[in-house]
């Protein structure tokens, strides 16, 4: 990034700033990120996979795939952006990318047959914490410029990433300690007004939560008229 392009990546990263102070979901941090890179590079795709625990689970792309969205998960180790999350090294294929001894298709990505690859880790405090992918449809050259600018991208950003993730899960868990705050209330209100034991309450409750999920399911597959 030359004199020139400093404004962009200013803003982007006052942005992606005010999204963290903000608390923001990790999704649109991370969709931030995309729309940067793939601005920044001029590619036809852009993923990001997040390290959790020990998968990559892919948490944003330039292209929608809702299908596989939070879905889509490997190994440490596994494929290319997995050899990139053990060795900490970013991999630069300009041409038949899917010939490389590493490469390991993922067949629910249409984008896994494109010709030139870029992928670079993301690192906070000396981890690794997700993985950019850039990829193009025909062979590309990327420039050591580009390699440069992307896994600056990484550094700069793998904070960011780190923080939005613990937010997204001390929310998760905040949910979860809400949810079995209000069964357990709800067990001692039945108990005391049904005279029943702790098993039989939280046996009513988990046949409502089925009955519950199985008239969602009905309703979302049911056709709009």
């Amino acid at each position: 990034m030359d004199q020139l392009n400093l404004n962009p990546a200013l803003d982007f990263l006052h942005d992606l700033g005010t999204r963290i102070a903000a608390a923001d979901p990790l999704h649109e941090v991370l969709d931030e990120i995309v729309q940067f890179v793939a601005d920044l590079v001029s590619c036809d795709s852009c993923f990001i996979f997040v390290l959790e625990n020990d998968d990559l689970v892919l948490r944003a792309s330039k292209n929608p795939h809702p299908e596989v969205l939070d879905q889509l998960k490997m190994q440490i180790g596994q494929g290319i952006a997995g050899w990139v999350a053990e060795h900490r090294e970013p991999v630069v294929l300009p041409e038949k990318a899917s010939q490389d001894p590493r490469f390991e298709i993922l067949t629910e990505l249409p984008e896994d047959t494109y010709e030139a690859m870029l992928s670079v880790p993301i690192v906070s405090r000396g981890r690794v914490v997700s993985i950019i992918n850039v990829q193009n449809r025909n062979p590309r050259v990327f420039t050591a410029r580009e390699v440069k600018a992307v896994s600056t991208i990484g550094h700069l950003v793998g904070a960011a990433i780190e923080m939005a993730r613990l937010e997204n899960e001390v929310t998760q868990l905040s949910d979860k300690l809400a949810t079995r705050k209000i069964v357990e209330r709800a067990k001692g209100v039945m108990q005391r007004e049904l005279s029943i034991t702790e098993e039989e309450a939280y046996s009513i409750i988990q046949k409502q939560a089925r009955q519950r999920r199985k008239s969602m399911k009905k309703g979302s597959s049911s056709p709009v008229s």
